[in-house]
């Protein structure tokens, strides 16, 4: 909430300037020639607290404001950042370390106690003293290009609202990507390289309560994913001109399958056999949180998937990867055999292959 003396911008008109006096919810603003302007307080944004500025410390050594004036972009459904006019545009109060860009996008789910019913609010962190002119893009499994979800300016050091998602958006962001051009206002500056960053997503995360984590960008548990570390993007898009048919065959081939996808084609040979990992590592990224049930019960239907996928393709061979261990999947998968696929050969794999610890099946016509 704003208070006296706090420096702040109108949201649905040009200007800005001092808080002097409150009275109810009326802020009476000074404004650079002197006038004061009686304005909502729900119509303020604050962009440098009376005091010291507000800031949090994040893992990397930088400072980035609290997002005070979050829920105002929110209510005013705030589009893009829009330049301040020049008379009433606020110093940028810079950082030491902040010449190195840090760029995250978080997803924030507003009831995380309800993940079968909330929505999503997806944030852009800009952790840096440069202005970032930018595009959000999102592409679904079987699209064939993308979508801007976003475009506009982020200022310097702070966390930007870009938009609410129901459970049906979140499920279709497989892929995301942000670009954009690194600037300083009214000074000299370090020239940056332009920058496009495209990333998997796995949207399943987005109903699983042990995926959000803490972040010291946000107050309540989010989904982090890092664009830009320290000045170096996290995987680049990378346009290679005398190789671009080769790329593009090799893009649809990865966005046709989940980012972390445990089957491994074999295609040299039509007779080779579906192989297929069921070492939680190669499904999932993070386990934290999850019980030694919830990791057995996660492998046991990546099994059934799979096996339900190739019913219908009597012969077809695949080899299912449990590794030694206790034994306990193994077992479970033995059962899951004998009882829900019952009727198809099933023996020991390979050892030269694939080493101890993997079950070949063999499907048949039931």
């Amino acid at each position: 909430m704003a208070k006296v003396g706090d420096i702040v911008r109108f949201l649905s008109s040009t200007g800005g300037g001092r808080i002097v006096k409150i009275e109810g919810n009326i802020a009476h603003v000074e404004e650079q020639d002197g006038f004061e302007t009686p304005v909502l307080l729900k119509e303020l944004v604050v962009v440098t607290p009376a005091g010291e500025t507000a800031a949090r410390k994040d893992a990397f050594g930088g400072t980035v404001q609290t997002a005070q004036r979050k829920e105002a972009e929110r209510q005013s459904k705030f589009v893009a950042t829009k330049m301040p006019d020049a008379e009433v545009a606020p110093e940028v109060e810079e950082t030491v370390t902040g010449d190195s860009i840090n760029l995250v996008l978080g997803f924030q789910p507003v009831e995380i106690k309800h993940l079968s019913t909330t929505t999503y609010e997806a944030y852009l962190v800009n952790d840096s003293n440069y202005f970032l002119y930018f595009t959000f893009l999102s592409r679904a499994d079987g699209d064939k290009g993308w979508t801007t979800r976003f475009a506009g300016i982020v200022e310097p050091n702070i966390q930007l609202f870009l938009e609410e998602l129901d459970r049906d958006q979140a499920g279709r962001l497989d892929r995301i990507a942000v670009q954009y051009v690194a600037f300083k206002r009214d000074k000299e500056f370090a020239l940056k390289a332009p920058v496009a960053v495209e990333r998997p997503l796995d949207v399943t995360k987005f109903f699983k309560l042990h995926c959000f984590h803490d972040n010291p960008y946000f107050d309540t548990p989010v989904i982090a994913v890092d664009i830009v570390r320290d000045d170096v993007p996290q995987r680049p898009m990378s346009i290679d001109s005398s190789s671009l048919e080769d790329a593009i065959r090799l893009k649809r081939r990865e966005d046709s399958r989940p980012a972390r996808q445990p089957v491994r084609r074999r295609e040299s040979h039509k007779e080779e056999p579906l192989v297929v990992d069921l070492h939680i590592g190669e499904l999932l990224d993070n386990t934290r949180g999850m019980s030694n049930s919830e990791i057995l019960n996660y492998q046991i239907d990546t099994f059934r998937k799979v096996m339900d996928e190739n019913l219908r393709t009597p012969g077809k061979k695949i080899v299912f990867i449990h590794g030694k261990g206790e034994g306990v999947l193994r077992q479970a998968l033995m059962k899951e055999l004998k009882y829900r696929y019952k009727g198809h050969d099933v023996q020991d794999a390979s050892f030269r292959e694939y080493g101890y610890g993997a079950t070949q099946v063999t499907i048949r016509h039931i």
